[in-house]
Formats: C-alpha cells, structure tokens, sequence
C-alpha cells in the first residue's frame, strides 16, 4: 500500500511539474497570413524556375531547328517552341491574375463575432 502511494504521489508531482513548465507557444500571425506568404513564396520560386527552363529549352528547341535538315523535325522543334512559350505565359499568367484579383477580395473572409 505505501509503494501505491509513492507511485500516485510521483505521478501527482510529475503531473504538476510537467503543468508548470511547459512553455505556451503563440502564433505572431494568423493562418491566413502565413498560407498567404507561403503560397506566395512557392510561387514565385515556381516562376523563377519556369523562366530559366523556359529560355534553356527555347535555346535548344531553336538550336535544334536551325541545325536539323529534316522538315519534319524542324517542324517539331517550332511546335515545341511554341508549347514552351504558352506553357510559360500560362504560369505566368496565374500570378498576374492572383496577383489583380486578391486585392479585390480584401476583408471579405473576416467573421464578425
């Protein structure tokens, strides 16, 4: 029976100690604030990186039509080109358009208590 008490005591003083010296951590921002500076962050990441493969696969798509004789590859490298180019102006595209249309949407999901 005293070895149970010792045991219940222990837990008890653990228990408070355990209370007592865990530290609260608070957010500096709110949710929206961060997923905001997140989205915004892989994005531009995702533009700069779409950008420096665009320009690298329009050089080798041009390169590739000048030096090839065949007609059929020529064409198909300016096929790429122009792939690579709407598929660059697409992902750029999406900022521009987030980047006009958040502005508007400004103070439109806050709640009211």
């Amino acid at each position: 029976m005293r070895k149970l008490y010792r045991l219940y005591v222990s837990c008890l003083i653990l228990m408070l100690l355990t209370a007592v010296l865990t530290v609260p951590a608070l957010a500096v921002d709110d949710m929206w604030t961060v997923a905001n500076r997140i989205i915004v962050d892989v994005y531009s990441k995702i533009a700069g990186i779409s950008t420096v493969l665009a320009g690298l696969m329009s050089a080798v798509a041009v390169v590739g039509a000048k030096l090839s004789n065949n007609q059929h590859k020529v064409d198909q490298a300016w096929d790429w080109l122009k792939r690579i180019w709407i598929a660059w102006a697409i992902i750029n595209g999406i900022g521009a358009f987030i980047a006009y249309v958040a502005p508007l949407f400004n103070g439109l999901a806050t709640l009211t208590p």
